[in-house]
């Protein structure tokens, strides 16, 4: 399959055509988001207030950063595991965000918000944070700062390597990679 450049935010036609296994290099903004910062938006939900960023269209990157290094734009950057977000996920997920990024499977409940929502999921390579991070050009914090790496950052990013693990029709290349090396 081709890799395809695509720039966030990200409509619905644009993640309906999207399939597990393709390999994607996103452009554009996307914001950071472990456990600590997703508890406090749901937090905020639960009191009618309004988030501290829009998610409408967006792609939440699951990672603390390490801090950077004099010189540098963001520390190491690589992937945490997507699963300690999938209590919260569905409810972000309703509210129109279009894609996550992280490593691990998903729980049911995720799949079926995506496909119910028009959402998928990414896979990060774990282990690649160096790479990742030169994808990184530019990065502030926008929300939580008391977080330290877990606060809300927003990322400008250039060809940002992924690999669509969750599609909209409700694909699982986690699944499907099990199946192929499954003995029978």
């Amino acid at each position: 399959m081709p890799q395809i450049k695509l720039s966030t935010p990200l409509s619905d036609e644009v993640v309906e055509n999207l399939r597990i296994g393709q390999k994607v290099l996103l452009n554009g903004l996307l914001y950071t988001g472990r456990d600590a910062a997703h508890k406090k938006m749901i937090e905020l939900l639960d009191q009618g207030k309004p988030l501290p960023i829009d998610v409408k269209g967006q792609v939440i990157y699951y990672v603390g950063p390490s801090p950077a290094k004099p010189g540098q734009i963001i520390g190491s950057a690589g992937p945490t595991t997507s699963g300690r977000m999938d209590s919260y996920a569905p409810r972000l997920i309703a509210l129109g965000l279009k894609g996550m990024i992280g490593k691990g499977k998903r729980s049911p409940e995720v799949i079926k918000a995506m496909k119910q929502h028009k959402a998928v999921y990414f896979a990060a390579v774990g282990g690649a944070a160096a790479l990742i991070s030169r994808s990184i050009k530019k990065c502030r914090v926008i929300a939580y700062p008391e977080l330290g790496p877990e606060a809300i950052h927003e990322l400008y990013v250039e060809n940002f390597p992924v690999i669509v693990a969750n599609d909209t029709l409700g694909g699982d290349l986690y699944e499907e990679g099990m199946k192929i090396y499954a003995v029978k």
